[in-house]
């Protein structure tokens, strides 16, 4: 049995040729950083990150001292 029959999905959406990410749902906040969309609704006050900025971010304040 392979995982495709198992989990019930399939890769039919994949992303656009030119790098850019569809987000489905409601409007999203965009990441200060990057531009790309968080997983915060678009009414949230305050600087969003996506998840890798985020990360990242993360890791440069714990190593600072």
């Amino acid at each position: 049995m392979d995982d495709e029959s198992y989990c019930g999905t399939s890769d039919t959406a994949a992303e656009p040729a030119d790098g850019t990410e569809t987000v489905e749902g409601p409007p999203y906040a965009e990441c200060v950083l990057c531009r790309k969309p968080t997983e915060y609704p678009d009414s949230v006050k305050g600087s969003t990150l996506c998840p890798v900025c985020a990360w990242q971010e993360a890791q440069r304040t714990a190593c600072s001292g």
